[in-house]
């Protein structure tokens, strides 16, 4: 799933970003850090613009986050009926976030946001509680102005690192044969010192023991 994910945002970049993270909002089994840090990537190759590709990931994880809301708005309880609601809203997590709720109030919404795994029920359970929408996109926006610039920085910095990885590759197979060599060398001489000290010991007869002082 991430080499799709890669691949897709190589080639289309803005439009893949948007596609998935939206996707993610219904329950697509991937994290957004990965399309977050994969369009960071794109921006350290210059593919990308910094604040375009920020927004365009901030609204599209805005949008993917309002559908559990509206779905826990709307039906409630009722939607874990739906086989693919009950899925992601697993009976303790979701009994769990209810007394997140009941104990922090609404800001557990922002909490959620940094969270990953309790995004999606959390929302839900946001809505079903009947949090007002425009506090829960408020607080929402909060956690994303945060985690999305700061994970596409990330991006940013791993392509940095990989081109490094890169440049060192090149030699390190040279690296890594020497190693396997010396460990070879090592083990045969330990076996052959193993077998030498073994046949020592079998192949000596122990001195015969002096007979007892007679009386």
């Amino acid at each position: 799933m991430s080499d799709l994910i890669s691949e897709l945002l190589t080639k289309y970049t803005y439009e893949a970003a948007f596609t998935v993270l939206l996707l993610c909002g219904l329950g697509l089994p991937l994290p957004e850090e990965v399309t977050l840090i994969g369009s960071g990537i794109l921006l350290y190759k210059g593919q990308v613009e910094f604040v375009h590709i920020s927004v365009v990931c901030g609204l599209a994880i805005l949008l993917g986050d309002s559908i559990p809301y509206w779905i826990g708005r709307r039906w409630g309880p009722a939607a874990l009926r739906l086989r693919w609601v009950s899925r992601v809203m697993h009976p303790e997590r979701f009994a769990k976030l209810q007394q997140m709720f009941k104990d922090h109030g609404q800001w557990t919404t922002f909490g959620c946001r940094v969270l990953p795994g309790l995004r999606i029920p959390g929302y839900f359970v946001a809505g079903m509680m009947g949090m007002r929408y425009w506090r829960f996109i408020l607080l929402d926006t909060a956690g994303v102005l945060i985690t999305v610039p700061v994970s596409i920085y990330i991006g940013k910095l791993l392509g940095g690192q990989m081109d490094e990885l890169h440049k060192t590759m090149k030699n390190f197979h040279l690296l890594l044969g020497f190693l396997v060599i010396v460990a070879v060398i090592f083990a045969i001489s330990w076996k052959i010192r193993a077998k030498r000290g073994l046949n020592g010991k079998n192949g000596h007869a122990a001195p015969p023991s002096p007979p007892p002082p007679t009386t």
